[in-house]
């Protein structure tokens, strides 16, 4: 939210799209209640609601911008969820005629030292299994629900 809240801030887009927008981040509240604590207007924020995975962010938030007649975004991601990120949405906003530009937010995770610790394994683990899935087609909460039956084999 906090790179969001600055592109915002620093004129790279009029609006903010918060996907799964009721999503709770922190101690602070959902996405929504923190964009607006950051200063970001309420005229200048949309939200969707129904996202339950990165596919569904980006399926419901493909015909918003439609909508608005939005041509370009910037999607922005944390760094290690940017690469199963950019392949779901290259993959819907295929052929929308919507210009996307990636800006990963920098988190805690440490993809050179990935093994060193049970934080950064289980999210190069899960990644990597989403990113299959996904590729094999499977999305949303049924990839979810495989990846947590797989999770109880190894964690």
């Amino acid at each position: 939210m906090d790179l969001g809240a600055d592109l915002f801030k620093a004129a790279y887009s009029p609006y903010v799209m918060l996907s799964n927008a009721e999503e709770s981040i922190d101690a602070s509240g959902d996405m929504l209640q923190t964009a607006l604590a950051m200063g970001i207007p309420q005229e200048a924020i949309l939200t969707e609601d129904a996202a339950l995975s990165t596919y569904d962010n980006a399926k419901y938030t493909l015909p918003i911008m439609k909508q608005h007649g939005f041509t370009s975004a910037i999607v922005v991601s944390s760094d290690y969820h940017m690469r199963r990120v950019k392949f779901i949405f290259d993959h819907v906003y295929k052929k929308s005629g919507i210009e996307l530009t990636y800006v990963s937010s920098h988190t805690s995770y440490n993809a050179k030292r990935w093994w060193s610790d049970s934080y950064s394994r289980e999210i190069t683990f899960s990644e990597y299994t989403k990113m299959i899935g996904n590729a094999f087609g499977y999305d949303g909460p049924e990839a979810k629900n495989a990846l947590d039956q797989i999770k109880g084999w190894f964690f």
